[in-house]
């Protein structure tokens, strides 16, 4: 075959890629065939492997759109938690976590603990790890989803709004507690939360102990129906008091007097 009837042949095999949607295999099938070449593959071996180059990267393109469309504001997983700073926090029960039961069984997750002991990271983590099983999940603050609730509803658009966070298989609320809601962002939250006890997980982290919920929730009934669903069934994570970003920086520090 001559080089240029060759090169005809490569841009056909091309333009019948784009036409299949085949693009991994229209990029690397003249690299994969000099390869099979060398290590002497069998035609079968060799189609096996470019399908399969295919298919990897079509799941690398799903999870990356996955965490594009859960908003994290910072990616961050488990593997880079660590838990040796925490040694209080069970890296075995967030490693079984992750893998995805409670989305399954619809069950609450709860990080409670003061600023800077990882609650953030943690429930990050878990949003990841969803992401990574090809999940719908979404992540935001309480305040965000409030303001978010709250301009849907003068628009006459809060159920819209609402069923679009319905039929996300994973949501995690971020910082509930830090800010106090108005009576009518605390019912929309609840509305949120409500809405999927017993048919889709929630992840939520929160400064505050159950006792001091009322702050945020000043309806005494509505606090009480809150607590009723975030904690049934729920894994309630205790991260403590200490924050180990201070500790970080404090470490820092007194390593540039020394």
């Amino acid at each position: 075959m001559s080089a240029p009837d060759g090169g005809l042949r490569e841009e056909s095999i091309r333009q019948y890629c784009r036409m299949l949607r085949l693009p991994t295999v229209g990029s690397q099938f003249g690299r994969m065939a000099d390869e099979a070449l060398k290590q002497k593959y069998s035609p079968v071996r060799y189609l096996e492997a470019l399908l399969a180059a295919e298919i990897e990267e079509r799941e690398r393109n799903a999870v990356a759109r996955r965490i594009f469309e859960a908003k994290m504001p910072r990616v961050k997983t488990l593997e880079e938690f660590d838990f040796g700073q925490t040694p209080h926090i069970s890296a075995a029960r967030l490693q079984q976590l992750a893998e995805g039961g409670y989305i399954r069984q619809a069950e609450p997750v709860l990080f409670i603990g003061e600023p800077g002991t990882g609650k953030t990271h943690l429930a990050t983590g878990l949003c990841v790890a969803a992401c990574r099983q090809r999940r719908r999940a979404r992540f935001t603050t309480a305040a965000a989803l409030v303001n978010e609730l709250v301009e849907a509803k003068h628009a006459n658009q809060l159920s819209r709004a609402l069923g679009r966070w319905s039929r996300y298989e994973l949501i995690v609320i971020d910082e509930l507690g830090y800010v106090p809601l108005a009576e009518a962002g605390a019912e929309l939250v609840f509305q949120v939360t409500a809405e999927r006890a017993e048919k889709a997980a929630v992840v939520v982290t929160t400064n505050l102990p159950f006792s001091e919920w009322p702050q945020v929730f000043p309806n005494a009934r509505l606090c009480k129906a809150m607590l009723d669903r975030l904690t049934d069934r729920a894994h309630i994570i205790e991260t403590g008091t200490e924050s180990f970003r201070f500790r970080r920086t404090a470490g820092g520090r007194q390593k540039k007097r020394d």
